[in-house]
């Protein structure tokens, strides 16, 4: 997978300094933890990221601000029995013990709307990175493919991943060879379930599922083909010509399929990335590959999106 984002997509404001030519770092992150740590900012007012180094160790610290509703005695609203005393920096009013001097624990019930106001809860958050030196990702590349015999649109990818699940489980289910959880059983060689996806150039895509004593299989039509850019194709309007893609569109019936065949656990996780939104266009290279480019949608400006790219290679029949 490999991904292209504008800047600003992520940062309002930041600042680099490396000693690379292309003031450029390259960073190794572990996806649990950066996850882990962006979802506690979720509900935050506003979050810092910075990279540092602690005992040697080279971090991505996040800083998050929360607002903290408080009541008038300096108390978070809803949790009064509360110490206030803990280990985030937390504002929580004048009094030194963490209440105002004015003891106005005595007084009577007040207007809720009147007794509280916000106060900021800092969290701060390390994830341990990899600085990775400039001749060590000059051999990371995108896989090298043939040109796509098949593009087209997809259509949701949400409504895609619960067919995929949903085939997926039946295929679990009608296999005795694998277990709930789709793990070979000890004694068994059955594979996994394989889902096979076809699409071709007239607008038209595939999702199915075969077994010994399954087989099941939805079908779209009216989907887009979109149009190559003859500017971005070797050799212009001649290499349009001689495309893999324009030569499939003048073929009929199974000859103008192209057909890739992926693990179902694996592509329904790939699929998750619907919830983005943005359009999916799909490139089968037949019996080799699919590649998904997600395009991103930018609200502040339509001309510059950013593109995730899924690589998946394909099982053999």
């Amino acid at each position: 997978m490999s991904r292209v984002l504008a800047i600003d997509t992520i940062f309002e404001d930041y600042t680099i300094q490396s000693a690379a030519i292309n003031n450029s770092i390259n960073l190794e992150v572990p996806l649990a933890p950066l996850h882990r740590a962006l979802r506690s900012a979720l509900s935050a007012t506003s979050a810092s990221l910075r990279l540092t180094k602690k005992n040697n160790v080279p971090l991505l610290s996040l800083t998050i601000i929360a607002s903290t509703p408080l009541s008038s005695s300096g108390r978070t609203a809803g949790n009064l029995g509360a110490d206030p005393r803990g280990s985030s920096n937390t504002n929580h009013g004048s009094g030194s013990n963490g209440f105002h001097d004015d003891d106005s624990l005595n007084e009577g019930p007040r207007n809720r709307n009147d007794v509280q106001r916000d106060s900021s809860t800092t969290i701060i958050q390390d994830v341990p990175v990899r600085v990775l030196s400039a001749a060590s990702v000059e051999g990371i590349h995108e896989p090298h493919c043939p040109d796509p015999d098949v593009h087209i649109l997809l259509p949701g990818l949400l409504q895609l991943k619960s067919i995929s699940e949903r085939f997926t489980r039946l295929a679990l289910s009608a296999n005795p060879k694998t277990n709930t959880r789709g793990l070979v059983q000890a004694g068994n060689v059955g594979p996994c379930p394989r889902l096979e996806l076809a699409a071709n150039m007239h607008g038209e895509l595939r999702l199915g599922i075969k077994t010994d004593t399954l087989k099941i299989e939805s079908k779209w039509k009216g989907l887009n083909n979109p149009e190559l850019d003859p500017g971005q194709v070797e050799g212009g309007e001649e290499g349009l010509r001689e495309h893999p893609s324009t030569k499939m569109k003048e073929k009929e019936g199974e000859e103008g399929w192209a057909i890739v065949r992926v693990e179902g656990r694996d592509w329904g996780r790939v699929l998750g990335v619907g919830r983005l939104g943005g359009r999916v266009v799909a490139c089968f290279c037949h019996d080799h590959a699919l590649i998904l480019y997600v395009y991103l949608p930018d609200e502040d400006d339509a001309d510059d999106q950013s593109v995730l790219t899924y690589y998946i290679s394909s099982y053999s029949a």
